[in-house]
């Protein structure tokens, strides 16, 4: 009897999908068949739906046509316009299994062809059952430190018998250092780098066809490839990053520096996000590294908990939250994304810190976690976007971004849309935070200080506009009621405001 074929989506790209289990290396669940012939779709109809950034097609085709290319006669590749499409064309009728797709819109579809049996997914440390479990702790809130320390202690990671490594969970206090004084950049080895080759060349032929063609539209530009697009790189990427980097990853994890977008950070959550690491090595390395003595306990600890905690964390509240969630906008903002950020248009923006940022966002598809949330997510919670436009636009935007990354990083985190199910407070800031945790202030026309006047910096004229429009709720909030009451204490509020209402979206 012949074995059943088995499909892989593009962000189901290491050999964990498409093998029987590891216990070893992370893996659990059922698998498919083994030696199952295996089918990949490329499906047009994905990048006509949106528009992309082009680093981010890129490197989502570039991985996809390298793994077909490692798999040889295993796998059928498949150019279609539709999933549906592709499926007919490579396996008929026949069955086929799947692992659990990563999005809501790709589970909806597998689970409506009935040729498709769907398997459990193979890219997390927590099953969906373990999880649910967990959150069904009597009414309990659903906190990152509850869950991570949950993590830490059924993985045995940085466990010292029933202890946390070092006596504390939590070495957030260690990892909050502004950047070093006096220097542009951080001094670390730089970021592991691939080299292209003609994959990547035919990716961009077609590409460039695509578009001529007006079939599909793309944001952004397509430099060099910066991130991992096959396993033999991925493992690369955190060797390198575990030698070389992760000791000075934690004390400067929030800092920014506008010369050195990357600071110490992994660039690992693409190919994370691709399939191509499972978190378990990723986090298994690090500890390595602590036992070693190569890296100290809070770069290991702060890196941790981003691929144990956070990470894991967010997957699991994107299918816990259901899909209402999508909707949640308890804020009532509804303003359009302006035209100048859709088009990642650095050059239409005067203050340095969202200029800066932007560009890395236009040139890279990246940045990491303190622009993504406090210089973009800040500047639209501040002028009331729509946050479903908000996480669209990081969807699309970022090559790691995916519909279970955004939704709760945005709508929750980032936008504070969910009224607080995720975090306690919206997170937003006048300049001073900028101003205290990069270099992005000094050149800068406007000043951290000011909110009013010519020099008043957008960030902080609108953080006090943001919690003027919010009074009521954010004074019941213990978190914020103390920044709230200061709001009787500015003479100019009535000058702010007037600005921020005049100024509508232009580009700050």
């Amino acid at each position: 009897m012949a074995q059943r074929p088995h499909w892989l989506f593009g962000d189901q790209l290491g050999p964990h999908f498409a093998a029987a289990p590891d216990p070893a290396a992370g893996g659990s669940g059922a698998g498919p068949d083994p030696d199952a012939p295996l089918v990949m779709i490329e499906a047009l109809s994905v990048l006509r739906r949106r528009r992309f950034h082009r680093a981010k097609a890129h490197l989502v085709l570039s991985a996809m046509r390298h793994r077909a290319a490692e798999l040889g006669d295993r796998v059928r590749y498949v150019q279609a316009d539709t999933y549906r499409e592709g499926l007919r064309k490579a396996v008929g009728d026949a069955e086929v299994t799947v692992c659990h797709p990563t999005s809501r819109r790709a589970l909806g579809l597998v689970e409506s062809l009935p040729q498709v049996r769907v398997l459990p997914n193979r890219g997390f440390l927590v099953p969906h059952a373990d999880f649910a479990a967990w959150a069904d702790r009597g009414g309990r809130r659903l906190l990152l430190e509850d869950f991570y320390r949950w993590v830490r202690q059924s993985h045995d990671l940085l466990m010292d018998a029933d202890r946390p490594v070092g006596g504390r969970w939590n070495l957030d206090a260690d990892n909050r250092e502004p950047p070093p004084r006096g220097r542009a950049v951080l001094g670390v080895p730089a970021p592991w780098e691939p080299a292209e080759d003609a994959v990547d060349e035919e990716v961009r032929r077609d590409l460039d066809r695509w578009e001529r063609a007006g079939e599909v539209r793309f944001v952004g530009r397509d430099g060099p490839r910066r991130f991992a697009a096959t396993r033999d790189e991925a493992l690369a990427a955190l060797e390198h990053f575990a030698e070389h980097r992760l000791p000075s990853f934690g004390r400067w994890e929030d800092a920014v520096l506008a010369a050195d977008p990357v600071m110490s950070h992994s660039l690992l959550s693409a190919p994370l996000n691709l399939g191509l690491l499972h978190p378990a090595e990723v986090v298994g390395r690090a500890e390595q590294a602590l036992h070693d003595g190569t890296a100290p306990l809070n770069s290991v600890e702060g890196f941790v908990r981003q691929v144990a905690g956070w990470r894991e964390y967010v997957w699991h509240l994107y299918w816990h939250f259901g899909e209402d969630y999508r909707g949640r906008n308890e804020l009532g903002h509804g303003a359009p994304l302006p035209q100048w950020f859709l088009d990642l248009d650095a050059d239409a923006v005067g203050a340095r810190c969202l200029s800066t940022v932007l560009a890395q966002v236009r040139d890279t598809g990246w940045t990491h976690h303190i622009p993504r949330l406090m210089v973009l997510g800040s500047l639209a919670l501040q002028r009331g976007w729509d946050p479903a436009a908000v996480t669209d636009w990081f969807h699309r935007c970022f090559v790691d971004g995916y519909d279970w990354v955004m939704l709760p990083n945005v709508v929750g985190m980032s936008q504070y849309a969910d009224g607080g199910l995720m975090t306690t407070k919206p997170y937003t800031s006048g300049g001073a935070y900028i101003n205290r945790m990069s270099d992005l202030c000094r050149p800068c026309p406007y000043r951290p200080q000011e909110r009013t006047g010519e020099r008043a910096c957008p960030y902080t004229a609108g953080y006090w506009a943001f919690l003027h429009r919010h009074r009521e709720r954010l004074a019941r909030n213990h978190r914020t009621a103390r920044a709230v009451h200061g709001l009787d204490r500015l003479a100019d509020l009535p000058e702010l405001l007037d600005a921020e209402a005049r100024r509508g979206d232009a580009a700050p």
